[in-house]
């Protein structure tokens, strides 16, 4: 049974030390590893991706070559039902909607001879990294291309690792051509981030690197960040969810279940001010598990991860929320709404008992590219934020600069740069 802890009048800082572990990987047993991957890649270009390929994946694609065809993809759309292209393209229609709210436009202000502004301008080329095998997952591939379609990148490239027979996940295939993806290669691991960071005789490199993967691509995104921007480093899954005693256990337990199937590192909490919910949602936890296909994963999961913690109050809850700062948040209470103004620290977060967390993995719009381990006190979601820049626009004529002249000489003066005090000087002698 799921454990249950009573935190009622006592301190968490015991279940927050156990979380913080939990995400806690020493990249430094992987870098040497990657590093020589990585070098070998910008050495040898094609060469070195087709001999990784064939180590790791198994396959040899030198006859062939690393970059899917035509052909392939309109194989994939014979692999799909029409159920399944009905729903991505109901999913990439909520998400496009979603992220079109977030653009931003330049902006410019002009008074007296000054004009200031921003001039907001797309990345111009960025790789998408989607895992392959049993984790292929075509909800990748919209959450991390639509915000940069959305952005205006022009040059999207999606790589992702082959199967022993040198095919890539039909749902993968379809999901990119859905969004006009063309530039697609059968690469996968950390030879794959090495190629789109400095490019290959294939591979153009790109301007930055977005997208999930095991251990050795995360290193590999760690070590190339300066050559190219990445997005984040994203940890095992999490899910917390909040509820008072007019929630339904059976849906508590099946949100907790749909995250622990992750893997065994997924955390699953519920914190709650009712022992009889608790003690229900344990109860209805062991029923639905027994049915479910990644059990032993689940099993695994919760037993490192998952709990269900007592408290005296719902501010209490939110608190405690806040200081885990999860991935995904349920708000299963009857005022959601009040809650959610309480809430600081959260990826996503979902209200009431009919808004469950695979709603936003797949189909209501917000991006569930989302920030991990605590990292929700400072980081956000994907969005088209993280596909545009932004550069500072400053004019001023002689007459505005004149005004302004003599206080940029005293303060370049107070920091001792005496050429930045001439660049001003020399205008006006």
């Amino acid at each position: 049974m799921m454990e249950i802890i009573d935190l009622k009048g006592s301190k968490e800082s015991e279940l927050l030390k156990e979380l913080e572990e939990r995400a806690t990987v020493d990249f430094r047993y992987y870098e040497k590893i990657v590093q020589s991957i990585l070098n070998r890649v910008r050495e040898e270009g094609d060469s070195a991706l087709l001999k990784y390929t064939e180590k790791f994946d198994g396959v040899d694609l030198s006859d062939r070559g690393i970059r899917v065809t035509d052909g392939e993809i309109d194989e994939a759309y014979g692999k799909v039902s029409e159920e399944f292209l009905s729903a991505m393209r109901l999913a990439i229609k909520n998400i496009t909607e979603y992220h079109k709210k977030q653009s931003q436009n330049s902006w410019f202000s002009s008074s007296d001879g000054i004009m200031l502004g921003q001039k907001v301008t797309p990345i111009a080329g960025v790789g998408i990294y989607v895992p392959g095998g049993t984790a292929a997952y075509p909800s990748s591939v919209l959450m991390n291309a639509i915000p940069a379609r959305e952005a205006g990148v022009k040059r999207i490239v999606m790589v992702t690792p082959p199967n022993k027979d040198g095919k890539l996940s039909a749902g993968v295939l379809v999901a990119a051509k859905e969004l006009d993806i063309d530039e697609i290669y059968k690469v996968g691991g950390a030879q794959a981030v090495g190629a789109l960071a400095y490019g290959t005789e294939s591979i153009e490199k790109v301007n930055k690197i977005v997208g999930p993967g095991n251990i050795y691509v995360a290193t590999a995104k760690r070590e190339v960040y300066g050559y190219v921007d990445i997005d984040m480093i994203a940890g095992p899954s999490e899910i917390l969810v909040i509820a008072d005693d007019s929630a339904d256990a059976k849906y508590i337990a099946a949100d907790l279940l749909s995250q622990a199937e992750h893997d065994e590192l997924s955390s699953s909490i519920l914190i709650t001010i009712s022992k009889k919910l608790g003690e229900a949602v344990a109860e209805e936890i062991e029923r639905q598990i027994s049915i479910l296909e990644r059990k032993d994963i689940i099993e695994k999961s919760l037993a490192n991860y998952g709990k269900i913690i007592l408290v005296e109050n719902l501010k209490e809850a939110v608190e405690l929320s806040n200081n885990i700062a999860p991935e995904h948040l349920e708000l299963c209470v009857r005022e959601p709404f009040d809650l959610l103004n309480k809430v600081e620290d959260a990826g996503a977060v979902f209200l009431g008992n009919y808004s469950p967390e695979p709603l936003g993995d797949y189909l209501a719009g917000p991006n569930h590219v989302l920030p991990t381990s605590g990292t929700a006190k400072f980081y956000s979601p994907l969005s088209v934020d993280d596909f545009i820049k932004k550069s500072s626009i400053i004019y001023y004529n002689k007459g505005s600069l004149e005004k302004v002249k003599d206080d940029i000489m005293i303060l370049a003066e107070a920091e001792g740069l005496t050429a930045h005090k001439n660049s001003i000087k020399v205008r006006f002698e």
